[in-house]
């Protein structure tokens, strides 16, 4: 962050996390997502260079988005008297942009996902749980 802005960057730790910041004018013009108004009322897409670390790397955007909107579960159905449980991972958002974003970085990775709302994702196969819990992993 200082060597693209030039500005003092601080940093305030917490429990479990810790806060990294820098004022600078122009952040807005490389993370163009973050402006005024409410995120579902604008859109949101990735910029070239955000596209092509996504591209490279699409886990760690998965992981940030299912541990900020995200959770697993244990879905419990039963059918014709019969109890099944098994996990799955639900992702939620209200901005079609975000929900997109996620359902582009998950085919590329090749999990399988459906929405199961308008504003929610829903990942319930056995393979695909597998791979997220592999690659993501409990929230912290």
């Amino acid at each position: 962050m200082a060597r693209l802005s030039g500005n003092l960057v601080g940093s305030v730790a917490s429990i479990g996390c810790s806060d990294h910041y820098c004022y600078w004018k122009h952040w807005p013009c490389l993370f163009p997502q973050h402006g005024p108004g409410r995120k579902h009322e604008r859109p949101i897409v990735l910029t070239t260079w955000q596209q092509e670390i996504v591209d490279a790397h699409p886990w760690p955007l998965i992981r940030g988005l299912i541990q900020s909107d995200g959770c697993r579960a244990i879905n419990r159905v039963t059918v014709r008297g019969v109890r099944y449980e098994y996990p799955r991972y639900f992702f939620a958002n209200e901005s079609a942009g975000i929900l997109a974003i996620m359902g582009d970085a998950l085919d590329r990775v090749g999990v399988a996902w459906r929405h199961n709302r308008p504003n929610s994702i829903s990942i319930a196969k056995r393979a695909a749980v597998a791979a997220l819990d592999e690659h993501v992993g409990p929230k912290r």
